[in-house]
């Protein structure tokens, strides 16, 4: 009987399984990626332990350090029972060596921040938006690495809040895109010149407002794909520079299924491809928020009940790794990740490794974990 009107009103949208191969393998495509389980984060400090964040500043600096830090759980109660979702402010400076993840320093932001835009560059990690409060919602920070320590400027602000929205930084300005601007989900797009620091809006990103899209810059132009508000979307738009212009470009279509990578993170591999990881699932997204706005009284509380007590298999979220390819077009997938589907989560690339630190696994429970996939070219 166990979540009975879950099972009742979803049931034919739950997939159900999860794979325990530690090698990513399709005979089709050009590479495969082996997994292994890298270790946790310490405690924030204050805590005993690390439950794992959602909505993290991620990135590298230098080719040798991982940054992680920030993001937002529930140490006190589950999302079923009212728990409050905590951010925090915790920065970990992580070094790889042999696949091999050693804290190098931990130290605390000045404030808690989550759900801000980061952005990896040669120079160093800029992080846009993103904090507990609207005070520091639309800071720019820039962080790197001086005399072998984790150095923090602000360096600006946008005029209005900024969460769950993409960027990339190009010839001196960061570009900024879609998520909560000012408190509601926007389809704007703006550059901000690092020198001047002016603000320009440009031309919009097409459809409808999203937040929690995954975007790269591909051949010198910004692709932005999926996300969502109240239901999931799979298109994809590429914006030339020049021109101030977005072309519709492939959606995210795998053997012929829609993919929603709505809450996914992705890495640019290189100058023609980006590697997308994890995803809510686009019909349970859909019917989640439709039942969750709409039904009442006993309704409401049995759905919940059922809803956020479901295992993370049963959502179904992404667990294909997906590589859009900008010179042909086309999306194609490697395989599965050998453990659950993260959103949320920090990606990172350093040489032939991507690094899954944390993310969220279901509704309002997040892992601790942090997994390495080296890849490997068939």
């Amino acid at each position: 009987m166990k979540k009975v009107l879950f099972a009742a009103i979803l049931s034919s949208l739950i997939l159900a399984g999860c794979s325990s191969a530690s090698i990513v393998n399709n005979p089709n495509v050009d590479k495969k990626i082996t997994w292994e389980v890298s270790g946790e984060l310490p405690a924030q400090k204050g805590y005993e332990k690390n439950i794992g964040t959602a909505g993290v500043l991620y990135g590298s600096i230098g080719g040798k350090y991982i940054i992680v830090g920030g993001g937002a759980n529930f140490p006190v109660k589950s999302v079923l029972e009212g728990g409050p979702k905590f951010l925090y402010s915790d920065i970990y400076v992580l070094s790889e060596k042999n696949g091999e993840l050693t804290v190098v320093e931990h130290n605390n932001f000045p404030h808690e921040i989550g759900y801000g835009a980061s952005v990896t560059t040669d120079d160093g990690i800029y992080y846009i938006g993103g904090a507990a409060t609207a005070e520091n919602d639309n800071d720019i920070w820039f962080l790197t690495m001086k005399d072998g320590k984790l150095d923090a400027q602000k360096i600006g602000d946008l005029p209005f809040t900024f969460q769950n929205g993409g960027a990339v930084e190009k010839d001196g300005k960061l570009y900024i895109h879609t998520g909560k601007q000012a408190g509601q989900a926007s389809n704007k797009f703006y550059s901000y010149d690092l020198t001047t620091k002016e603000v320009k809006e440009l031309a919009p990103v097409p459809g409808e407002t999203r937040t929690q899209s995954v975007s790269q810059l591909l051949n010198g132009e910004l692709y932005v794909f999926g996300g969502g508000n109240s239901k999931a979307f799979v298109d994809g738009y590429r914006y030339n520079f020049e021109t101030d212009t977005w072309t519709e470009v492939a959606p995210i279509i795998i053997d012929g299924k829609e993919v929603s990578v709505l809450g996914a993170n992705s890495v640019k591999l290189n100058e023609n491809e980006m590697m997308v990881i994890g995803g809510f699932n686009k019909e349970l997204w859909n019917d989640a928020n439709y039942y969750l706005g709409n039904l009442m009284g006993e309704e409401l509380a049995s759905y919940k009940a059922s809803y956020f007590g479901a295992d993370p298999y049963e959502f179904g979220w992404n667990k294909k790794v997906l590589i859009y390819n900008a010179e042909t077009n086309t999306w194609k997938s490697i395989g599965e990740v050998p453990f659950d589907a993260p959103c949320g989560e920090g990606l990172v690339l350093l040489g032939n490794k991507v690094f899954s630190i944390n993310g969220e696994i279901k509704p309002g429970v997040r892992t601790n974990k942090i997994f390495t996939g080296t890849i490997i070219a068939k």
